[in-house]
């Protein structure tokens, strides 16, 4: 027979205390109950545990051994316990999130200083990844979270939609049409346009909106990052279809961003996690404080 957790406690408070009786009154019972449990546990371990005398409680040999180890148990189980606690409560853990350049550096310092002004023992670690990598990161468990828009149907992960985040044109503001409060595709399509790659889900989506509009679309460049698309925005003269939170990144420059309409687009900005692993506190704490910081920029 095994020992259960509270024959060692039981034990425990007799060998610290000398004491059954004040060891059954530390334990919250009473006295011929602590009897029992040391009794059971003796039978169980097949030796006596301890010498009893009117004035005192000694332990024997066997039980100075059995305490060497059984005391140690009891401190990790404690701690366990206090670990387990922690996390739930936020007094401990962390967290890994994977996201595309722009939105890490348009969304993540909000999050990180909110999550430390309401968790602050939690800690994140943040990746700038491509979407691709993002979703290897999660589905594999480097990444606990992952941020960004992501194709249907992905294997091994949950899509949370949290933003529908719409399309629009980016334009230098001594542009010829940055003074129109907005655009259409086919107002744009003569314009030389800075694009994306076709790597790039964005590339694939202002397709779409140029074809339904019935206009051509031939990029004057190509570029793999929405930071080098607005510097060419910037200082080239050209244009660029972006999503709307690449708002973000303009703050201070000379750029504005219109509204491109006929046809309306979006995607959807979304939360990833791996299907097979369980959501901890820390996980849900922080993707509705990322959920709550995506709709204030959108907003």
């Amino acid at each position: 027979m095994k020992p259960s957790v509270r024959q060692i406690e039981c034990f425990q408070a007799v060998a610290e205390l000398g004491s059954f009786s004040r060891a059954a009154e530390r334990m919250n019972t009473t006295q011929p109950a602590l009897s029992q449990a040391i009794r059971d546990l003796e039978t169980g371990l097949g030796a006596r545990l301890f010498d009893r005398t009117t004035r005192r409680v000694d332990l024997t040999e066997a039980g100075e051994a059995f305490a060497a180890s059984a005391f140690v148990v009891l401190t990790e189980l404690d701690r366990a316990v206090s670990n387990v606690q922690d996390l739930g409560q936020l007094r401990r853990g962390r967290l890994r999130i994977a996201a595309p350049p722009l939105l890490a550096a348009a969304v993540l310092p909000a999050v990180i200083r909110e999550t430390a002004a309401h968790h602050p023992d939690l800690s994140l670690r943040v990746e700038d990844l491509g979407t691709d990598a993002i979703v290897g990161q999660v589905r594999n468990g480097r990444a606990d979270l992952g941020l960004g828009t992501f194709q249907p149907g992905e294997e091994g992960v949950v899509v949370t939609p949290v933003l529908r985040d719409r399309l629009m044109v980016f334009l230098a503001t001594d542009h010829a049409l940055a003074s129109q409060p907005d655009l259409t595709w086919t107002q744009i399509a003569g314009q030389p346009q800075v694009a994306l790659t076709r790597e790039s889900g964005l590339r694939l989506l202002t397709e779409v909106g140029y074809e339904s509009a019935g206009q051509p679309f031939r990029p004057a460049l190509e570029v793999h990052q929405i930071h080098t698309a607005l510097a060419l925005v910037e200082q080239a003269g050209l244009i660029a279809v972006l999503p709307a939170y690449a708002k973000a990144a303009v703050h201070g420059r000379p750029i504005v961003a219109r509204a491109l309409t006929a046809p309306d687009i979006a995607r959807e900005v979304a939360l990833l996690r791996a299907r097979d692993r369980s959501p901890s506190p820390a996980h849900v704490a922080v993707a509705a404080i990322l959920t709550r910081v995506l709709r204030r920029m959108a907003a």
